[in-house]
């Protein structure tokens, strides 16, 4: 009797849309990672909506962005890893290096609603 192959459904669903994403609109910072992975340079930027997997930020459509960064969340102490996925304008949409822990997405959420 031959395997079945049943279709996965989330195979043809690009991976950062596959996670449910949560409204923050948190002020950010993108940290550049320099040589010797120094982290001098920083920026400014609006978290928009986050994931396990990633975040949409905003920031303007001038700034040139590298593919590998860090980012901060005010208010968060801890710098995320991140790779650039897609830019629309001012629209920017990046991964997580690796899917953050649930109780840390959790703790970003609730911190958006507690001002």
């Amino acid at each position: 009797m031959p395997l079945k192959i049943t279709p996965d459904a989330k195979r043809d669903i690009p991976q950062d849309q596959v996670y449910e994403k949560y409204s923050v609109d948190r002020p950010g910072k993108i940290v550049f990672v320099g040589h010797h992975l120094s982290t001098k340079n920083s920026l400014r930027c609006l978290v928009r909506t986050i994931s396990l997997y990633g975040a949409e930020i905003e920031l303007s459509p001038h700034v040139i962005l590298p593919n590998h960064f860090f980012l901060e969340i005010l208010g968060i102490h801890d710098e995320i890893g991140c790779t650039f996925i897609r830019r629309e304008e001012e629209k920017v949409t990046v991964g997580f290096n690796m899917l953050i822990d649930p109780e840390f997405l959790h703790h970003v959420v609730r911190l958006s609603f507690e001002i």
